[in-house]
Order: C-alpha cells, then sequence, then structure tokens
C-alpha cells in the first residue's frame, strides 16, 4: 500500500507553492522510508519549479538536500536501521550496470540516473522531493549522516557539498595547492570551507568584498575582486579554480590566472555559451573542466570528512510559507548562505 504523505508542491512553472499531499510508493524489500527534518533550497530547484530549464514536471515537489531520520526499513535492508541519521541527495536510483555506476560514478550514468524530483520511475511514476515530511529511496542511494553534524545544517551538503567536494578532490586541492574559489554564494563558502580543510592555499575572487570577512572565517587565507585589474595582477597564480557561479566570466582573464598546468573547473552553469581563446590554454598547458555531483561512494566520504573537520553550511532556516519568498531572495543574492526549509511546517 503506498503512503500519503504531507508536501509542498508548485502546480505550474512560477506559480506559488502550496500544501498538498503526494503518494510514495509501499516499502520494498530494500527501501528505506524516512522522516524528513529538513529541505535545502538548491539554486537548480528555483530554475525547474520555474520552468526556466524546460522538461518540468507538474506539479513539482523540488528538494534534493534532504536529512532526516529512518523511520522503517525493508525486509531486506542492511545498510540502514530504524533511527539512523541519514540523507538523501540529487538522485535515487541509476542502472547500476554501466562502466560509470559500476565504478562509483552514478552521477554519469550512461542510461542516466534518476533525479530526486522531476524525473520519473521505470514505471512511469513521476520522482517527487523533499519538500515533503517523508521518502521512500532504495537502501543504496541513502546516505548516513555521522553524528558529527547536525541535520539542518548536513542538508545542503547533499547538493552544495558534494558539487564542491568532488572537484577539489579530483583535480588535488591540498598542501601545496593554490586553489582559487570564484563565488561566495551557497556553493563558493562550502567550496572555501572544504579546499582549507583539505590544506590548500584558498583564495575568493567574489564581486565585491562585502563578504570578505565571512570568507576569511571560512578559511580563506586571500579574499580579492574579479575585476580585470586584480586578474590582472594574478596571473599565473593558482593550480585550481572552482567557478561556483552562474553568470557570465571573462573565462579568458580567469584563464590567464592559472599557474602552468592549472585547472578552472565549472560547477556552476551559466545561462548563456561562455567564449575563451584556445591560447589562453596553449598557453599554460592549462585545461578547461566541469563537474557534476558526486557519486554515492564520494557523498558519503564527502559526509565523514566535513563531520571529521567540523564543515557544515551556513543557513537561514524557515518555514514553508517562506518558500516563495526565500526563492525571490535567492535570485537576488540575499541569503547567507542557504536556505533549509523546516518540514515539520509543512503539514496544514
Amino acid at each position: 500500500m503506498s503512503i500519503t504523505v504531507p508536501a509542498l508542491a508548485t502546480p505550474s512553472a512560477g506559480a506559488a507553492f502550496a500544501r498538498t499531499t503526494v503518494e510514495r510508493r509501499e516499502l520494498g524489500e530494500h527501501d528505506v522510508l524516512l522522516d524528513i527534518a529538513y529541505a535545502g533550497i538548491c539554486h537548480s530547484d528555483i530554475h525547474q519549479a520555474r520552468g526556466e530549464w524546460g522538461a518540468s514536471i507538474f506539479p513539482m515537489v523540488p528538494g534534493h538536500e534532504i536529512a532526516g531520520v529512518v523511520r522503517a526499513v525493508g525486509d531486506g535492508v542492511t545498510k540502514h536501521a530504524v533511527g539512523d541519521r541519514v540523507g538523501v541527495g540529487c538522485f535515487i536510483d541509476s542502472c547500476r550496470e554501466c562502466p560509470n555506476c559500476l565504478a562509483g560514478e552514478e552521477q554519469f550514468c550512461e542510461r542516466g540516473n534518476v533525479a530526486t524530483y522531476n524525473d520519473r520511475y521505470a514505471d512511469g511514476a513521476p520522482t517527487y522531493g523533499g519538500y515533503s515530511t517523508q521518502i521512500v529511496v532504495d537502501e543504496n542511494y541513502v546516505l548516513g549522516i555521522p553524528e558529527g553534524i547536525s541535520l539542518d545544517v548536513a542538508a545542503p551538503l547533499l547538493c552544495a557539498g558534494i558539487t564542491t567536494y568532488s572537484p577539489l578532490k579530483h583535480w588535488g586541492a591540498g598542501p601545496g595547492v593554490k586553489v582559487a574559489v570564484v563565488g561566495m554564494g551557497g556553493l563558493g563558502h562550502l567550496a572555501v570551507k572544504i579546499a582549507h580543510a583539505l590544506g590548500a592555499e584558498v583564495t575568493v575572487l567574489s564581486h565585491t568584498l562585502s563578504k570578505k570577512e565571512d570568507g576569511l572565517r571560512f578559511g580563506a587565507d586571500h579574499y580579492e575582486t574579479g575585476d580585470r585589474d586584480t586578474l590582472r595582477r594574478l596571473r599565473g597564480s593558482f593550480d585550481l579554480i572552482i567557478n561556483t557561479v552562474s553568470a557570465d566570466l571573462p573565462v579568458d582573464a580567469y584563464l590567464r590566472t592559472l599557474a602552468l598546468d592549472g585547472t578552472m573547473v565549472f560547477v556552476g552553469a551559466p545561462e548563456n555559451k561562455q567564449q575563451f581563446a584556445a591560447f589562453s590554454l596553449i598557453g599554460g598547458r592549462r585545461s578547461l573542466a566541469g563537474s557534476n555531483i558526486g557519486g554515492i561512494r564520494e557523498t558519503q566520504e564527502m559526509l565523514d570528512f566535513c563531520a571529521k573537520h567540523g564543515i557544515g553550511a551556513e543557513i537561514e532556516t524557515i518555514t514553508a510559507d517562506d518558500v516563495d519568498k526565500a526563492y525571490d531572495r535567492v535570485v537576488a543574492s540575499d541569503v547567507r548562505y542557504r536556505f533549509v526549509i523546516d518540514t515539520a511546517t509543512i503539514p496544514a
């Protein structure tokens, strides 16, 4: 028998959120039912809820930064137990058979993973995300949240945390490595914290100096603006740039701040095509790359790392009634640094 749970949904592109209910599938042999305590608001929630990326499925219950506690488990579950603190990130299934899935890189599943919301299960039923009170997920796609992190600040780690941890690890951030983080928003502030904990020398490149005090407190060694004069002064400075912003950038100017064999990685998704000159790469054997969240194994590694180093998101906790206003504030960059919904406020 399916489970009816309270949720917060938008009925059409750009429409206001309203309280409703959604059906969760009956608990299967390998399923975990979790009570959601907190759900982070990611900018991608806004893009999809407002139909800005196309292919939106309505009514939509967004949310892929989910933290809560296990309520029940199927008879065959071995990875989680009732009472465990757990999280769910950006996807809830994948083919499990392709080379990428077998390598633990389910985010790059060749057949396409099943997104936590705004997607469909194999039987065609729509997926509904974390703006709700409960969710049923296969145990293989549920993460354990260590005791060292409270659930509210852990929720954004399930997207923003792994989105920045994965490229920092992949491109070798650590002692002796100079890392620049472009932007100090929901992604950027976690990139600074994680890069610092990895032992890298961290520089923030921001639009203004308004968040400098925060950046230094999070672990940045230097805080600069991204104006052309500053970028010219910083030429050849960095081994790795993590670009967390979704705005258009003078890519050539940023590439020239890379040292020999340096890499600039996009984790933000600008709306427009970005342009650069080949000589900006050729001149220093530089690379331009992109990265997309992380697999289940790496996401668990990230959560364990954050617990060990006391890393959580900087959050503003809101109620279900505040979500529409919070969306507008995210678009206006008026949040430090992640909104998190207290899902106990969703039931009418």
